[in-house]
C-alpha cells in the first residue's frame, strides 16, 4: 500500500498528491510516469511524475477530476492509501545542453507533465521558455513554479479572462514568425492541442516532441493497447515512449482511439456519482 502524504486541490478540477514511494522517488527521472490502481478491483491509470523528493521518499502528481477513478482519487485524502503505485515508468526525456532556446508548451493539466522537463533543461544550461495554456484564470496552475526558474513565461486563456486571449498556438505562432532561434519544444497537453502545435511548428522545420496519454493497461508493452501510430509504425507510448516526434504521429488515429471508451466512461462516471450522492444524502 502507498499512503498519501498531502492532498490539495489545485484548481476546481484539479487534485495535487504527495504519496509514499520511495524507490519510485529514487529513481524517477523527468519525462516518466507511473501507473495507479486506487483498490484491488480498479482501473489502471497512468500520471506523470511531476516531481520526487529522494530523500523524503515521496512523488508529487497531480491528477484532473475526468472519469471514475480520477473522480475516486479526488476524495481521498492524507493518510488515505493506494494498493498500487508501479513506475518509473516509460523512456525519461533525452535532456542535453542545446544550441538554442527550448519551448515548453503546455495545456492545463499538461503544466505539470512538463514542468520537471523544463526545469532539467535549465539545469543543463538551456534558456527556457514557457507557453501555458488553460480554457480560464480558474484553472490556472503552476505558474509561479515555472516563473521561479523559466526565462520567459507567457499564459493564455481561451476566454481571454487571464494572460493573453487565444490557444497556446497563438502565442508561438508570434515567436516562429519572429525568427527566434528554437532548437526544440516540448508540447504536453490535449492530444488536439499537441496536434496543433506540431501543424503549425511543421512548416517551420522545428524539432517539436510530444508526450502521448493513449489509453493505458498494463504499461509493460504486453497488452498493446496504448499503440500509437509514429513514422507510419505502430509503436507503444509505455515502453517506446511517452515522447515522440510529434511531426511523425498520426494524430487523427490517435485521437480516434482516445474516443474508443467515451460512451462507457460516461456511463460508469454517472454510476459512481450517483452512488457517491446517494451515501452523501
Amino acid at each position: 500500500m502507498f499512503r498519501i502524504v498531502e492532498r490539495q486541490r489545485v484548481n476546481p478540477e484539479v487534485n495535487r498528491f504527495v504519496i509514499e514511494a520511495s524507490i519510485i522517488a529514487q529513481k524517477r527521472q523527468p519525462g516518466q510516469f507511473v501507473v495507479f490502481r486506487l483498490h484491488e478491483k480498479g482501473e489502471r491509470i497512468p500520471i506523470t511524475i511531476a516531481d520526487a523528493d529522494a530523500q523524503a521518499g515521496t512523488i508529487t502528481v497531480y491528477v484532473q477530476e475526468l472519469g471514475k477513478t480520477t473522480f475516486q482519487m479526488g476524495r481521498m485524502n492524507a493518510g488515505d492509501e493506494i494498493a498500487d503505485v508501479i513506475g518509473p515508468l516509460g523512456n525519461p526525456t533525452p535532456i542535453e545542453k542545446l544550441d538554442g532556446e527550448v519551448f515548453a508548451i503546455a495545456g492545463g493539466v499538461g503544466s505539470a507533465e512538463v514542468l520537471p522537463i523544463a526545469r532539467k533543461h535549465k539545469e543543463a544550461g538551456n534558456k527556457v521558455i514557457a507557453i501555458l495554456g488553460y480554457r480560464s484564470k480558474d484553472i490556472v496552475i503552476l505558474e509561479e513554479e515555472f516563473r521561479s526558474f523559466a526565462d520567459e513565461v507567457y499564459v493564455t486563456t481561451d476566454d481571454g479572462t487571464y494572460g493573453r486571449e487565444g490557444f497556446v498556438t497563438t502565442e508561438l505562432k508570434d515567436h516562429l514568425e519572429k525568427g527566434r532561434p528554437i532548437a526544440e519544444i516540448i508540447a504536453v497537453g490535449p492530444a488536439i492541442m499537441m496536434k496543433a502545435v506540431c501543424d503549425l511548428t511543421r512548416h517551420y522545420n522545428i524539432k517539436t516532441m510530444v508526450s502521448l496519454n493513449s489509453i493505458m493497461i498494463d504499461a509493460t508493452g504486453m497488452c498493446g493497447v496504448c499503440r500509437v501510430e509514429v513514422g507510419g509504425e505502430t509503436r507503444y507510448a509505455c515502453v517506446h515512449g511517452p515522447e515522440f516526434d510529434g511531426h511523425k504521429v498520426n494524430f487523427d488515429l490517435l485521437l480516434k482511439r482516445l474516443a474508443s471508451f467515451k460512451e462507457e466512461e460516461k456511463i460508469s462516471l454517472e454510476r459512481y456519482q450517483a452512488a457517491v450522492g446517494a451515501q452523501d444524502a
